[in-house]
């Protein structure tokens, strides 16, 4: 098992770095000017490496939005351009919390919800795992599903709550998510306790959160809190007014 887990960080680091073109490296660290030069002599802003990274998926990935611009001005392909972890430059954008590189892209025809795959989330799910309410609030009005369901995250609601980003987890509930989405039987509320963020379970309780809502082990989410503290408190709170109601 550790053998097969090194050997494919081993290969991942080859793959990723064997065949980088200076066209990636200029992208990557925001070499605007050597950038622009190296189209300008010919080179090919669409060239991959051998896990199929292109220039702009690095641009994005690096957060730098005038060589991503440079790029998609040269003709840099955006739609259903993928690593083979399934990423798209959209996605790296949303990863690296880059409104400007987010915008270009979806000005360029990106899609905001593209097909998954085991490896990769969607857009808004790398939004809510970074945290940036921003481009939370970007993929959203652009159309982003709610409720696209990850197999390693679930619903992104469920990510923003894991990730501790109560802005985005309020972005995300105005929006409609549905409060009481599940994966595995646990809800938003039962990763908000684990985190132990008072504002958070409030915010989901206030939005309709189920407090007794039971996981896969039987666990309502006050039992992931610690005992005595402000979320047990809070939770504790709920249950029994809940009840007299």
């Amino acid at each position: 098992m550790e053998l097969t887990a090194a050997r494919r960080s081993f290969l991942c680091d080859i793959g990723f770095w064997a065949d980088r073109t200076p066209l990636h490296e200029a992208a990557s660290h925001g070499r605007a000017l050597q950038l622009q030069q190296l189209i300008e002599d010919g080179a090919s802003v669409n060239t991959v490496t051998v896990d199929n990274i292109t220039p702009l998926h690095d641009a994005c990935t690096k957060a730098q939005p005038n060589c991503a611009r440079l790029l998609l001005e040269a003709g840099a392909q955006v739609v259903d351009v993928r690593t083979i972890h399934g990423s798209t430059p959209l996605c790296n954008a949303c990863a690296s919390g880059s409104l400007e590189c987010a915008k270009l892209l979806l000005d360029y025809g990106a899609k905001v919800n593209p097909s998954l795959t085991a490896l990769t989330a969607s857009p808004l799910h790398e939004a809510c795992i970074q945290g940036n309410v921003k481009v939370v609030r970007l993929m959203i009005a652009s159309g982003a599903q709610l409720e696209a369901y990850d197999v390693h995250f679930g619903p992104p609601l469920h990510v923003a709550c894991v990730k501790g980003h109560v802005d985005c987890v309020r972005e995300l509930l105005n929006a409609g998510a549905n409060v009481n989405s599940v994966k595995f039987h646990e809800t938003a509320l039962h990763n908000a306790a684990r985190v132990q963020m008072v504002d958070m379970i409030e915010l989901l309780v206030a939005f309709g959160a189920n407090v007794y809502a039971t996981d896969n082990l039987g666990r309502k989410p006050i039992d992931y809190t610690t005992p005595m503290s402000l979320c047990y408190s809070c939770l504790r709170f709920y249950e029994s007014n809940l009840l007299l109601n």
